[in-house]
């Protein structure tokens, strides 16, 4: 069974290894929270606006932070100010969700298509956001875009659609566009939400309905199955050796209750593989 590393939060989200701790949202309070492998935490960040927002690092280290329902992505300066590194607006309306950023200084952010929660379901997009702030699309016609990583050679792009139960994955080019989208894995009746890339090419993801957390390979074959007793909405692999699987799991079953309680769990368990530089890690 997982360890539990921290209690006390309410919508743990978009987790990240990172300078010796992990870093997560909790979209409920607001804040971007670390903690360490002690389970001692602090705020590092408030963020303006509601859910949903995700965070990733460009390569100078500075915090880029997707303030979803702002369709503005935000970056996090060393004296502590957020400033806009980017509006996402031209490119679809709020709400924007999940991010990487690549060893280039490009992130890619989706765009989820539809007011959520509550909204009547469409597809949603996946933009590019280059180091100047320039914003383009770069994919469009996906189910609810949800994790995303950039495998560490900056050649593919990983997305989990989590309503279309499978993972999608692009070619990078040059000019950080997409091309050649394929089904990477088909997922059956999995469902997911936040993802990490391991050394061997497999991706873990973090699964709400089915309250759990799978490792799977290209093709589909299912690796690893980590069973929790809440809804899994992110993993991310990381500690000393990068071998310990971070999952920060809610009870979902009532999604009021999970904004007003605080059910929020982050866990963590030991694993085979380690985790790779720049999916779930930084």
């Amino acid at each position: 069974m997982p360890e539990v590393l921290l209690t006390g939060i309410k919508f743990g989200e978009s987790p990240r290894w990172h300078d010796g701790r992990l870093w997560f949202c909790d979209w409920a309070t607001q804040e971007v929270i670390a903690v360490d492998t002690e389970g001692k935490s602090e705020v590092m960040v408030r963020v303006p606006g509601p859910l949903p927002f995700c965070i990733d690092w460009l390569p100078d280290g500075r915090l880029l932070v997707v303030a979803g329902r702002e369709a503005r992505l935000l970056r996090l300066e060393p004296d502590g100010t957020l400033v806009t590194h980017a509006d996402l607006s031209g490119v679809s309306a709020p709400p924007w969700n999940d991010i990487a950023a690549d060893a280039r200084g490009n992130a890619y952010v989706g765009g989820i298509g539809f007011e959520f929660p509550g909204g009547e379901p469409r597809t949603g997009f996946v933009a590019l956001v280059t180091p100047d702030g320039t914003v383009r699309e770069v994919a469009d016609e996906v189910w609810f875009p949800n994790g995303l990583v950039v495998t560490p050679d900056g050649a593919t792009l990983i997305l989990a659609e989590s309503h279309a139960n499978r993972l999608t994955a692009f070619d990078i080019a040059a000019d950080g566009g997409l091309s050649n989208r394929r089904v990477w894995a088909d997922l059956g009746d999995g469902a997911p939400d936040g993802i990490c890339l391991d050394a061997e090419g497999a991706v873990w993801y973090g699964d709400v309905p089915n309250q759990r957390c799978v490792r799977v390979a290209e093709g589909g074959e299912v690796l690893q199955t980590v069973e929790l007793d809440r809804g899994c909405f992110a993993c991310a692999l990381g500690g000393e050796d990068r071998r310990t699987l971070f999952m920060v799991a809610a009870d979902w079953s009532d999604p009021g209750r999970m904004m007003r309680e605080r059910t929020g769990l982050v866990l963590a368990q030991r694993v085979a593989v380690p985790g790779v530089s720049g999916s779930g890690t930084s």
